[in-house]
């Protein structure tokens, strides 16, 4: 009976410490807010990257990011070189005020990394790398 106070008043406590979690004041939140979607494949293309992600668990979709967005004067995009392991590649898509600010590709620096695809020479993928404008967004 002893051990069943103890386990109730210790489970009331846990309850009660959320009322006196912190909130983050107005001021220190973030105006920005992103998606994080695992990717399967990246395939690169002469005007960009070709991405397979994962959409739920049973979809794919593909998405085509210009390699004029990972330029410094464009600044859209940047690539962060995972560093050797079991860490899988992952694309993460930034929204700043609902609108679309810009992406990040985390990837194996190492092209023989399982996520990395080749598109067959003589494919002209030119036409979804055409109108891609400044609202980006992801299929999901």
């Amino acid at each position: 009976m002893k051990k069943f106070l103890i386990v109730l008043a210790a489970l009331a406590l846990f309850q009660a410490a959320s009322l006196f979690a912190q909130n983050i004041p107005e001021d220190r939140e973030s105006e920005y807010f992103y998606y994080n979607v695992p990717i399967e494949r990246i395939y690169p293309y002469r005007r960009g990257y070709v991405i397979k992600y994962r959409k739920g668990t049973t979809q794919m979709g593909t998405t085509y990011l210009p390699r004029e967005w990972f330029s410094d004067s464009a600044g859209k995009g940047e690539i962060i070189n995972l560093n050797p392991g079991p860490a899988w590649p992952y694309l993460a898509v930034y929204y700043r005020g609902g609108e679309f600010s810009h992406v990040r590709l985390y990837l194996h620096r190492n092209r023989s990394h399982a996520s990395w695809g080749n598109i067959p020479a003589g494919v002209n993928l030119d036409e979804y790398f055409d109108n891609i404008d400044e609202n980006y967004q992801l299929e999901f």
